[in-house]
């Protein structure tokens, strides 16, 4: 996804599970081979594992980058697939459409590494799911979410 901020042109990059869970973000201002390894790097340090299969658009830098990095894992890269990742951006769609713009780099890069984790504890999958047990985990996230925003201005 594009961001601009003063003029110039920023990538975020976002890495999403197969549940929709965000993994981590990045803003970087080129797209290249070396941004995405950087991505990688960072997300492969961060969940300790590596996966089986990566999803991603059709940028080429994701498959030069995976090549240096995990070789042997499976890359899908179709029109459609990386929905998931796709739908994570639209909270930072929200706040550039209300012209709260993001004033440094620094700042966006704040707001969805904070925005992801949070989102997360929200983040309630309906499918098998009664209204009742929705409402109790939806209750359980609002309850983690009190404690822990008291817990930061205590």
């Amino acid at each position: 996804m594009v961001v601009s901020i003063k003029g110039k042109k920023y990538w975020l990059w976002r890495a999403v599970d197969a549940n929709g869970y965000v993994l981590d973000a990045l803003m970087q201002s080129r797209r290249n081979k070396k941004a995405a390894v950087r991505l990688m790097r960072k997300l492969l340090k961060s969940q300790g594992l590596t996966p089986r299969v990566i999803v991603t658009d059709k940028l080429r830098s994701y498959s030069a980058a995976k090549a240096e990095l995990i070789p042997g894992v499976e890359h899908r890269s179709h029109k459609g697939l990386n929905n998931r990742a796709e739908n994570s951006h639209l909270a930072v769609r929200r706040r550039e459409r209300r012209m709260m713009r993001f004033k440094s780099a620094r700042q966006c890069q704040s707001f969805v590494s904070t925005h992801g984790q949070i989102a997360n504890l929200f983040l309630l999958h309906r499918k098998h799911l009664t209204a009742a047990d929705h409402r109790e985990l939806r209750g359980d996230a609002y309850t983690a979410w009190r404690e822990i925003s008291l817990s930061i201005n205590a």
